[in-house]
């Protein structure tokens, strides 16, 4: 039997599950592409680039000017996101999509043609840095079209559960990235990794762009945006609209989608970095960890979209934030016990806690925004959470370099960040749209 659901304001046609799935599968893939590019950097920066391209005798003041690169490029963010969301709200959620993922893919694999600080000295952290800033513009408008996309060609009712399938294009990306150099180490030696190795996953991104293209050109535009080009509708001035009458959903939107970014990048790439730096773990360890965390990530997500479909996707944020924060501590003992095993239960553990309220996300964010405003509004909320998310890693190296390379000043910012998120799931609510028949 095919369901159908309760419309949306705007919208006049009913919309199937089996159109649904299909639209949310080609966003999938999408996203997929867009995390795979923006890890790879996340990882590239943990084990290569403070290498290559930073000329420094201190190994953490090293990590911590790669570190900042990362997070220079969640600092354009904001401003992709105003862009593309611009675009999107005006000439439709598809062809800005068609826009965001060729800029990643062919800045990807600009950087993996990059020469090294060896080679070209100083410039060579600067065109790193610059094409970071391009990534980051182009990943600023990616997600948030994604998911507008997706939930606007899900039935209503089942809008949480269609606005998980994209989330899962973080671990594929994850796996995907964390693969790519975990068979470089493995193939590879040391030597060899850091001389050219590690450049053959961003070259990758090349074809994967082309397959992502492929998918991407069949998907359909959203319904509920092509009423409101019929029926002149759109938005003249997204920005301003969004920031005058939409301001305080945005700082909810952003605290929701806090705890699935920064905690992310928290556990992923500070984690791995710490592991083989500090604890002094084999870079093979760290990156199993994070395949097999990401791994488990997927079904999770699927259980927190269900989730989210059955009991509302503002209480799964709410209480998947304080799950992720009573884990928090008991995964960062496990990551220090020096255990393979325990090593990767704790990445796991952690990446999976904080999952939960990742995957509700983006049915909380899109619901607080209108359609006319939808793509710009999600865009300014995930992206501020995007571009604060991008100095965690930074942050937490210095604060644990100043409790003499201890654990615990990590983990007390995770728990900050899943209580920070849980409230957002509180609230949430109170400020979004009202939608007949849609659980908040």
């Amino acid at each position: 039997m095919t369901h159908t659901g309760t419309l949306e304001a705007g919208a006049t046609r009913e919309i199937s599950d089996k159109e649904a799935t299909k639209v949310a599968i080609g966003a999938l893939i999408g996203t997929a592409m867009e995390w795979y590019d923006f890890f790879l950097f996340s990882a590239a920066a943990a084990l290569v680039f403070n290498i290559q391209f930073f000329d420094s005798q201190n190994a953490t003041a090293a990590a911590m000017a790669a570190f900042a690169t990362f997070g220079v490029g969640l600092v354009a963010r904001p401003i992709g996101g105003m862009i593309f969301g611009v675009m999107g709200d005006k000439i439709g959620r598809r062809k800005t999509l068609m826009v965001t993922i060729v800029g990643i893919g062919i800045i990807t694999g600009l950087i993996g043609l990059l020469p090294t600080y060896a080679a070209i000295g100083i410039a060579a952290p600067i065109l790193l840095v610059l094409l970071r800033i391009a990534q980051g513009l182009f990943v600023g408008g990616e997600w948030s079209g994604a998911m507008t996309i997706v939930v606007e060609n899900a039935p209503l009712h089942r809008r949480a559960r269609y606005a998980a399938l994209p989330q899962i294009g973080s671990p594929i990306g994850t796996i995907l990235s964390s693969g790519g150099f975990f068979l470089m180490t493995v193939f590879l030696s040391q030597e060899s990794f850091d001389a050219w190795g590690w450049r053959i996953p961003f070259l990758a991104a090349i074809p994967m762009l082309l397959v992502a293209l492929y998918i991407r050109s069949r998907l359909d535009e959203s319904p509920v945006f092509k009423e409101l080009m019929e029926n002149g509708e759109t938005e003249k001035a997204p920005i301003r609209t969004t920031l005058k009458e939409s301001w305080k959903h945005i700082i909810i939107g952003m605290a929701a989608g806090m705890l699935g970014i920064g905690g992310f990048y928290l556990v992923t790439a500070f984690v791995v970095w710490y592991g083989v730096n500090v604890l002094e773990y084999e870079r093979s360890l760290m990156l199993l960890g994070g395949i097999i965390a990401a791994l488990v990530e997927i079904p999770v997500l699927i259980i927190g979209g269900r989730l989210g479909e059955r009991f509302g996707s503002s209480k799964v944020i709410t209480y998947g934030g304080i799950f992720s924060a009573i884990i928090a501590w008991p995964a960062f003992m496990l990551i220090d016990s020096g255990n393979d095993v325990l090593v990767i239960a704790g990445m796991t553990l952690a990446v999976a806690a904080l999952s939960l309220p990742y995957a509700a996300s983006g049915t909380v964010l899109t619901g607080l925004f209108p359609a006319k405003t939808r793509y710009t509004g999600v865009g300014f909320a995930q992206n501020t959470a995007g571009m604060i998310s991008g100095f965690i890693p930074l942050a937490a190296t210095a604060l644990v370099a100043a409790a003499s390379n201890h654990w615990w000043p990590a983990a007390a910012m995770l728990i900050f960040l899943s209580l920070f998120t849980a409230v957002a799931g509180v609230i949430a609510p109170k400020l979004s749209v009202d939608l007949p028949g849609f659980k908040h």
